[in-house]
């Protein structure tokens, strides 16, 4: 009787240890979930360690899921449904959630973390650049991103080269010293630290960061996020606020969402009608701890101008290292807005960028930041608006194979290589080969299935489309499909009502009104991993190799 008791107690327990082993054991993603919520702010940060699991109970999980489901602005089911595990997926920034809102502390959607710097002229340095994008570039990039912040509160930014500074920009992969290491490609991006911390910024270098292209991960956009960090924002669960924590993708008409300039306007107030001449957006992107004001007294606008819409033909169009396109014809430039062209335009080319002549026959902005123009049989190279030393030179000396008298050149988004184009043939233009032309070159335009000998200008624009212009048409181009786009109205279509706001009359086109929506701001993407591979494959299939 007794050694019966005593083995249905032992059954027993056996049973209670078996469901309780089994309650323990979790599936991969539950565990990936754990670990996850732990690092983010919704679990202790101990418990992401293996050996700690079994002190979750099922009630605290359960609640971390739906704290996350809420600030994510997802459907609360304390599941891990599948949006929920796609959205833990997604790349974003490494600083944890504020969870104030959920806790019922909080009376406003933005979230700020508490301290800001108690100047308002702050400096900064970027100490460590990254190993897969150029110096100028990033330079450009995180000014930029400073910019933003500054142009919405009377903060300043100002570059330093070295000695101490506010705050300290750094790429870094794995660990880094400072107890947050980086995971690789995806996952996390970047992380900063609060005025209170000391304000630095830290940008995993295993990304592939990028500029004004749908691939890879946008520097400036996850820069202006960061930053947000360093001037004492957290995140906010606005979907559409910069400060989210999640990263959207490359975005061509960026700006702060209203929730991040009531953030950051709580904190430092609206901006000055005066900044001493201070803010960062008036130095020069290649200039250290001494910036050169930018000489602004001889951009004049022209008097009796002509009307772009007027315009038969242009000389080239290209986009600087700052993503703004410009169009020059004759001696004259204008800047394009995201629907037409910008106030106070045109202006003189030769007063802008000094010492360019006007007539100029082809453009482009290549990948290290700095700007290339051709006439005739020579070219300049500008860093910015300042043309470096030594040009012009000889096209024949500095692009070997490449023809004087060019009609037009662009960096091609399909594989980052340079095309020239002149008459019925285009030369594909690699300065990381020897020879940089190949002796298959050149080749006839129709090749490019559907873009006209004899183009004007070309460039590869924000939206990630290519686009060739001639006698006041243009064509889109399809990196994809590798031809002008087949659509209603169909290519070519008037420049001057989709690209420059002229009115229909002054086009001449009675077709149906442009909008954003179906063209220059029409949207498209590109997979972060294996579009390269898959470009070079559908390359291969082309007589361009």
């Amino acid at each position: 009787m007794c050694n019966s008791n005593k083995s249905e107690t032992t059954m027993l327990f056996l049973l209670l240890r078996i469901c309780l082993l089994a309650l323990l054991v979790r599936p991969t993603f539950q565990n990936d979930a754990i670990s996850y919520l732990s690092l983010y702010g919704y679990l202790p940060r101990g418990v992401n360690s293996p050996n700690s699991e079994s002190i979750i109970d099922e009630d605290t999980y359960v609640q971390a899921v739906m704290k996350f489901q809420s600030f994510a602005g997802l459907e609360i089911t304390g599941k891990l449904d599948n949006e929920t595990l796609e959205t833990m997926k997604l790349p974003r920034c490494g600083v944890g959630d504020n969870l104030d809102r959920i806790n019922g502390k909080r009376t406003k959607r933005y979230v700020l973390q508490g301290s800001r710097w108690r100047i308002k002229d702050l400096t900064y340095k970027i100490s460590k650049y990254p190993s897969a994008l150029s110096k100028t570039l990033v330079d450009i990039e995180v000014k930029k991103a400073f910019r933003v912040w500054s142009e919405v509160t009377p903060l300043s930014f100002t570059r330093k080269t070295s000695g101490p500074v506010n705050i300290e920009v750094r790429f870094e992969k794995g660990e880094h010293g400072d107890g947050d290491p980086f995971d690789g490609q995806g996952g996390t991006l970047a992380h900063a630290f609060f005025p209170v911390f000391g304000g630095d910024a830290h940008f995993d270098d295993s990304e592939r960061w990028t500029v004004n292209t749908y691939k890879g991960t946008n520097l400036f956009q996850v820069a202006v996020h960061e930053f947000g960090h360093s001037l004492g924002l957290s995140h906010s669960e606005v979907r559409a606020s910069l400060m989210a924590p999640f990263y959207r993708g490359y975005q061509p008409d960026f700006e702060l969402h209203r929730d991040d300039i009531e953030a950051i306007q709580a904190l430092y107030g609206r901006p000055t009608s005066h900044k001493d001449g201070k803010d960062s957006s008036e130095s020069n992107p290649a200039t250290t701890e001494d910036p050169r004001p930018i000489d602004r007294a001889n951009e004049t606008t022209v008097d009796n101008a002509p009307d772009i819409c007027d315009v038969d033909s242009i000389d080239t169009m290209f986009n600087s290292a700052e993503g703004i396109t410009y169009v020059f014809k004759g001696s004259l430039y204008w800047r394009l807005t995201k629907t037409a062209i910008a106030a106070g335009y045109p202006r003189y080319i030769g007063m802008s960028w000094k010492g360019l002549p006007g007539n100029i026959d082809a453009a482009f902005t290549y990948k290290n930041g700095k700007t290339y123009f051709f006439k005739g049989s020579q070219y300049w190279r500008f860093t910015g608006k300042s043309m470096d030393k030594d040009y012009p030179k000889l096209i024949s000396n500095g692009f070997e194979g490449i023809p004087n008298n060019l009609d037009a050149a662009m960096v091609w988004g399909g594989n980052g290589k340079i095309y020239f184009y002149k008459g019925y043939k285009f030369w594909r233009y690699d300065p990381t080969q020897k020879p940089a032309v190949k002796n298959t070159y050149p080749k006839a335009i129709s090749n490019w299935e559907g873009v006209p000998d004899n183009i004007e200008a070309a460039l590869q624009y924000t939206n990630g489309y290519t686009y060739f212009f001639k006698n006041k048409q243009y064509y889109r181009f399809n990196d994809n499909t590798f031809s002008v786009d087949s659509t209603n109205p169909p290519f070519p279509r008037p420049s001057g009502p989709w690209w420059f706001g002229c009115d229909e009359s002054n086009a001449r086109y009675t077709g149906e009104k442009p909008t954003e929506e179906q063209d220059s701001r029409r949207l498209w993407s590109l997979n972060k991993e294996g579009t390269n591979d898959a470009l070079d494959g559908a390359l291969l299939r082309w007589p361009w190799s």
